[in-house]
């Protein structure tokens, strides 16, 4: 079954039309809260289209994702409980709650732990919600999550617009060509992730 095809083109669309800069910026800030679509999918027809223009779509998209971050964090810190339904309906009340368990985990050793964990999963091809949610509602620090997230996703969208820079639509054919794969090995990651703390949780007992 294909999900993330779909979706995947759907977004190259989006990146065709007039507004894609402002369509790059909301896809952003959505994905950081609940959207499952990466804004790299955007980004990158867009860095093709107008190469020396990249770094400008990626700057776009890591603004849009920072004001999701927040907004995802004081949601998390707020009104977790209340939308727990939801996620659980949508299947991603697991990932969150295992987000949580790490988060906390880091958060017992130190701010700056949580930091670097933020930093690796603002890289990795894990939902971004995961970590703005289960950091609001452990509450990380402001200094450390604005930074992780800061650097985490800035690296994400500053690589993509840089390797079109440099290679051209042959890197946003491979995104294309692979997007399923990535798709399915982000939900794999996420499932090994909750399987990893469910049994640190068992061990530790």
């Amino acid at each position: 079954m294909k999900i993330f095809g779909p979706l995947y083109e759907r977004a190259l669309i989006w990146a065709r039309h007039r507004h894609a800069p402002a369509y790059l910026v909301g896809l952003s800030f959505v994905e950081a809260i609940i959207f499952p679509v990466m804004p790299e999918v955007m980004l990158a027809p867009m860095c093709v289209a107008q190469p020396k223009r990249g770094f400008w779509f990626a700057t776009l998209s890591l603004s849009g994702s920072m004001v999701g971050a927040l907004v995802g964090y004081a949601l998390g810190h707020y009104a977790f409980e209340a939308v727990k339904p939801l996620f659980a309906a949508m299947g991603m009340l697991g990932g969150i709650e295992a987000g949580i368990a790490t988060v906390q985990a880091k958060m017992a050793e130190s701010p700056w732990a949580v930091f670097l964990l933020l930093v690796v999963g603002g890289f990795a091809p894990i939902p971004m919600k995961v970590f703005t949610w289960a950091s609001g509602i452990v509450g990380v620090p402001m200094l450390q999550y604005v930074l992780s997230m800061l650097i985490g996703r800035g690296k994400r969208v500053f690589v993509i617009a840089l390797a079109i820079r440099m290679f051209g639509p042959r890197a946003e054919a491979v995104l294309r060509r692979y997007i399923e794969p990535i798709g399915w090995a982000a939900l794999v990651l996420l499932a090994a992730l909750v399987a990893w703390v469910v049994w640190k949780a068992k061990f530790a007992g």
